[in-house]
């Protein structure tokens, strides 16, 4: 075992070296150098012989070495203004968790919740959807998955794994927390990845109710076709008897609202207001964008104190419960994005994609979203996006195309995994998805999603004004 991690290791910097020495002779040795350590980081992001945040500071010492690009603008990428964001939306959930808001969230959202099998596995996969849309996906699962394991239990389904009745409302947690994401720019880094090439590109700011007004559509429908599969899949009951009840009872164990809980919905509340009614206040606080908004709202959590007088938030807490390992994530994924795009890397690679035969059609949104979904599923979400939006405006351009609604349609591709058990999913295995059920269901429906996708980015972009300009 201990070898194998060893060779997974080596492998890095071996295909780095093999793919450097391969194109060094034929473009710029910046771009190869670029290139390669895509390579480097997706394999290593596969593999996982050190943790993915650790990847993802690989650009500082591989463009400190090989001088790609000026320093300055990899380093900014670790604190850049998305990653302000990002702590401040952080700070916040981390008095959701400590307060337990989070699960009587979740489990409020569920006492509705009827005995019919294809009522409850609709209920979970909207749930996960709508929490996901504002919460950070590994956390949705994380509130779910035990409520809903513990759930089936009380019903007498005591064994999880390769259990009929119990992967269908899983296969709903993992795979609505996981594309859910893309419904508002809250719900998952890569979103924010996204808006800040966009806005580079449109040279403009990106309001959150202009992503909402042009992905809540598409993710409605998206919702409806995973809902459709998952009823479509055999059902050994009809019924689960009692979880009503259940759910119910949960519940009032839970008690009144405490004034932390309070606190921490308003400071949420009033955030995330404030992040979409920006065109109202952009010109009395032009500096005031959703970035700055959520890490006032996030420091507060430091200066408010709960129903006991204690603060909302400690320092050490915020130490301890910050995701430092997605935030790194995030940042490795934009410093990535600027070695690709300011060598020239990016317009290399779309070069060699531009010599198929594509034309702007349909077969040109299905290459692109068929190329966001491998990246999402090997990686992760953001490094995915990281990767491919740069590529895919490379490529519009160079085909000479407006490249707003194949960027549009690659944001909701890269949200789209749903086969290998990495990411959400892998939390889904261990609450007792079976990996094989998530393989075998998982690859039907990407296959069935991209067509999809591929589809609706086209019929978007010829019947929709909205999709063809920011």
């Amino acid at each position: 075992m201990k070898k194998h991690r060893s060779l997974n290791v080596i492998s890095g910097p071996l295909l780095f070296l093999v793919v450097l020495l391969v194109l060094a002779p034929i473009i710029e040795f910046k771009q190869a150098a670029a290139i390669a350590t895509i390579f480097w980081m997706g394999l290593w992001w596969v593999l996982r012989p050190v943790n993915i945040a650790v990847t993802s500071l690989l650009p500082i010492p591989l463009n400190a070495i090989f001088g790609m690009v000026p320093m300055e603008g990899i380093i900014s990428k670790y604190f850049s203004e998305i990653v302000v964001l990002l702590v401040g939306s952080d700070l916040i959930s981390l008095v959701w968790e400590k307060t337990h808001l989070d699960k009587r969230l979740a489990i409020k959202s569920l006492c509705g919740l009827g005995t019919s099998m294809r009522e409850q596995i609709c209920v979970w996969l909207v749930a996960s959807t709508l929490l996901s849309i504002f919460l950070p996906n590994v956390v949705v699962v994380m509130i779910l998955l035990p409520v809903a394991v513990s759930m089936l239990r009380f019903l007498g389904q005591q064994q999880i794994t390769d259990n009929p009745v119990a992967t269908p409302i899983l296969l709903a947690i993992v795979w609505g927390a996981g594309f859910g994401g893309f419904g508002s720019p809250l719900g998952s880094s890569s979103n924010l990845v996204a808006i800040s090439y966009l806005e580079k590109l449109t040279g403009h700011e990106f309001m959150y109710v202009d992503w909402l007004i042009r992905f809540l559509p598409l993710l409605f429908i998206i919702m409806l076709l995973i809902m459709a599969y998952l009823l479509h899949l055999p059902l050994p009951v009809k019924r689960l008897d009692g979880g009503k009840e259940y759910f119910r009872a949960a519940y009032d164990k839970l008690g009144p609202m405490s004034r932390g809980e309070k606190l921490g919905l308003w400071l949420f509340i009033l955030a995330t207001g404030l992040a979409f009614v920006r065109p109202l206040y952009v010109q009395y606080l032009p500096l005031m964008k959703p970035a700055y908004v959520f890490f006032t709202f996030g420091m507060l959590t430091f200066m408010l104190r709960n129903e006991t007088g204690q603060l909302l938030l400690t320092w050490r807490e915020a130490e301890k419960g910050i995701m430092w390992g997605m935030i790194f994530l995030f940042s490795g994924g934009l410093a990535l994005g600027q070695l690709i795009t300011k060598t020239g890397a990016a317009t290399q690679i779309a070069k060699v994609i531009t010599l198929l035969p594509l034309s702007g059609g349909w077969e040109t949104m299905f290459s692109l979203t068929l190329f966001a979904t491998f990246l999402t599923e090997i990686s992760s979400n953001t490094a995915a996006a990281s990767i491919s939006i740069p590529v895919v405006q490379s490529i519009s351009q160079q085909l000479g195309l407006n490249p707003i609604p194949y960027i549009l349609t690659s944001i909701v591709a890269v949200n789209c995994a749903f086969i290998l058990p990495v990411s959400t999913r892998a939390v889904g295995v261990t609450y007792g998805l079976n990996p094989d059920d998530l393989l075998k269901n998982g690859l039907k429906l990407s296959i069935i999603c991209m067509l999809l996708v591929s589809a609706l980015g086209c019929i978007c972009m010829h019947c929709w004004s909205l999709f063809n300009h920011l």
